[in-house]
């Protein structure tokens, strides 16, 4: 899943929380925060404190990882910079003598 904006983020823990069958104060008192904490990054809260987001998200067995963007050969997403072949070959023919 990539997660491109706080309300993305929202809503994952959401989809997460409701998977687990957990309602708002449920999920609230397993992280620590006040329910409406959780309802405010549900709807996708952009100043939310990195720290009560990585509890929140531990207390739903979720973890965060990150990427440099660039995905393996033959994923959809690909993002690689187009080689430039006329560079190359001009390369190799000023290389002989």
């Amino acid at each position: 899943m990539h997660l491109r904006t706080p309300l993305d983020l929202g809503l994952a823990i959401r989809q997460q929380r409701r998977r687990l069958g957990l309602n708002q104060t449920d999920l609230a008192g397993r992280a620590g925060v006040g329910r409406q904490w959780i309802v405010a990054i549900e709807q996708g809260k952009a100043r939310a404190e990195l720290g009560l987001v990585l509890r929140t998200l531990a207390a739903l067995d979720l973890s965060l990882s990150m990427d440099d963007g660039v995905e393996a050969a033959g994923s959809p997403g690909l993002h690689l910079e187009p080689i430039d072949i006329d560079a190359i070959v001009e390369a190799a023919r000023a290389r002989r003598p």
